[in-house]
């Protein structure tokens, strides 16, 4: 039988070492980059400051401001400099890439190891004081930072955000973790067992960044009570007409799905859609959800006046090219003036 104790024993004594290891080296698995234009990190000679940094972009352009947020097992300055193509077709957009702690290492760990709402506290404090964001600011996540996003959409409507891209975040969760892509295989073993296991226990929420958007079918209700986070964004357990009314706000939601996703699972809660309560095969859509027929986000309204979006990538999670990524995301959501 395994203990509860176990478990965080466990955790502290594989984490520690995994942690500390990371901390020291200043290393982060670069093979976890998803992007079909991944680029050589250390090119063009980028400013180091505890690992590699991209190119610093402090000008406030007559474009509209951009804000992003990595997904599991990348940084914050990774991100920026692989999307850099971006801002060379918005000459002197500004661009604010989420980034949390003081390096690289600080900030791959807190993908895993640190309370969601907490980050998501820290990121509207940010957003707020940031002056070159004071008048609104387009936001694109990446992965479980789509979701997060999300929730900053939803907590914190100053300054504006004026669309949201969502390139295959899990909005209603996952169920599956098929390919961890955490620095060391130990960091995915413990995971694994921990949301195998006491995924809605206290203690794991409170730390374990894919407990609070794992979205068990067979522990609906579980899920339901004990999601300090998935649930709270959207609307299970309580209806916040705040989150609905700020999410509507935006100008545009646009969700992107990976058509051969083998990261994410099941693929469909890129859109929205999740395993039907009670089966793990069964997908039921957004349309076709309680959440959307009672309009719990006011999705329903957004989809009905043209604000929600649903475009779908070829590829595995989070490999796009730019000429797509220009095509779909960049041209009609981005290249727009302030």
């Amino acid at each position: 039988m395994i203990y509860f104790t176990d478990f965080k024993l466990a955790l502290l004594a594989v984490s520690m070492s995994s942690l500390l290891e990371l901390s020291f080296s200043g290393l982060v698995n670069h093979n976890s980059r998803k992007f079909s234009f991944t680029v050589n990190y250390f090119e063009d000679k980028p400013i180091f400051e505890n690992g590699p940094r991209s190119r610093l972009n402090n000008s406030s352009g007559p474009f509209v401001p951009l804000v992003y947020w990595h997904g599991m097992g990348d940084a914050g300055v990774h991100v920026k400099h692989s999307l850099r193509f971006i801002e060379d077709q918005l000459p002197g957009v500004y661009v604010k890439s989420i980034q949390m702690g003081s390096s690289i290492a600080d900030d791959v760990k807190s993908g895993y190891f640190r309370n969601v709402n907490d980050q998501v506290k820290q990121v509207c404090e940010e957003i707020k004081n940031d002056t070159n964001l004071r008048n609104g600011y387009n936001a694109i996540g990446l992965s479980q930072g789509g979701q997060f996003l999300r929730a900053v959409a939803q907590r914190c409507p100053t300054p504006p955000m004026i669309n949201l891209i969502s390139l295959g975040g899990q909005h209603q969760g996952v169920f599956g973790l098929p390919k961890c892509s955490a620095p060391k295989q130990s960091w995915c073993e413990v995971i694994d067992k921990l949301l195998t296991h006491v995924a809605y226990e206290g203690w794991v929420q409170n730390f374990l960044v894919q407990a609070e958007y794992w979205h068990d079918p067979f522990k609906q209700e579980e899920y339901v009570n004990n999601s300090v986070f998935l649930a709270d964004i959207n609307n299970e357990r309580v209806k916040n007409v705040a989150y609905k009314n700020n999410l509507q706000k935006l100008r545009n939601l646009v969700l992107v799905l990976f058509d051969d996703d083998s990261i994410v699972e099941p693929k469909e809660s890129e859109w929205f859609g999740y395993f039907r309560p009670g089966s793990d095969k069964e997908i039921v859509r957004l349309e076709d959800s309680q959440l959307y027929k009672e309009d719990w986000l006011g999705l329903k309204a957004m989809n009905e006046g043209g604000k929600l979006h649903f475009l779908s990538s070829p590829g595995d999670h989070l490999q796009f090219t730019k000429e797509w990524f220009t095509k779909n995301i960049l041209s009609p959501f981005l290249n727009i003036t302030s």
